[in-house]
């Protein structure tokens, strides 16, 4: 007499086949929702950036009494730094597509390096303008209020894209991802070029119209 068995669907191919529609089914869903994120981020941002140039516009003189011009040449060096670290992160995600690992993993580190510099350079300008200006987020008028608050908002935000990158990276050694499945680090990379593209506008605004 035959026996009707029940498929598992937590068993063999099943499971594989469950796993990837599963995939495929929430990869859009969890890109959107992440793009929705950096929407919402980009109106913070934008909400800041406007109310600065309406500040500086009404208020005033540029740049304020006892702050020489901020130093262009060093936040140039720095942007480089920055934007070169987009360029390394976009070779990490193609050499992962393409199942090169060691490849993919030594642009990822150099993206973590990267943004660590840029961090660095940023605490290396803040430290000046305090020791030789006396600029701070509340001694130095609308100067002081936006560079900083901008400038301290973006920083954060590589903090913790730096942290978020780490994860990724060690997530990668873990196996979590493969060459077919690898949301988290399209995530990664869109987050790290929206870091970018926010400090075109702050350097553009700061740094370039004085």
């Amino acid at each position: 007499m035959a026996v009707a068995v029940a498929h598992d669907p937590s068993s063999g191919s099943g499971q594989a086949h469950g796993v990837d529609r599963l995939y495929a089914e929430t990869r859009e869903l969890r890109i959107n929702g992440f793009l929705l994120f950096m929407v919402s981020d980009l109106v913070l941002f934008s909400s800041f950036i406007f109310a600065y140039l309406y500040l500086r516009q009404t208020g005033q003189g540029w740049p304020p009494p006892g702050i020489s011009r901020l130093d262009v040449a060093f936040a140039a060096f720095n942007s480089v730094v920055l934007f070169g670290s987009g360029a390394t992160m976009h070779f990490a995600l193609e050499n992962w597509k393409h199942g090169n690992f060691n490849k993919y993993a030594g642009w990822m580190l150099a993206t973590i390096v990267l943004g660590a510099g840029f961090l660095s350079g940023q605490g290396y300008e803040y430290w000046t303008l305090y020791t030789k200006f006396h600029a701070s987020w509340s001694g130095a008028g609308i100067f002081g209020a936006s560079f900083f608050t901008l400038t301290g908002m973006h920083g954060f935000h590589v903090f913790m894209g730096i942290c978020y990158l780490t994860i990724l990276f060690l997530q990668t050694v873990g196996g979590v991802y493969t060459k077919q499945k690898y949301a988290g680090l399209t995530m990664g990379t869109l987050y790290w070029h929206f870091v970018d593209i926010i400090w075109v506008f702050l350097f553009s605004m700061f740094y370039l119209w004085q």
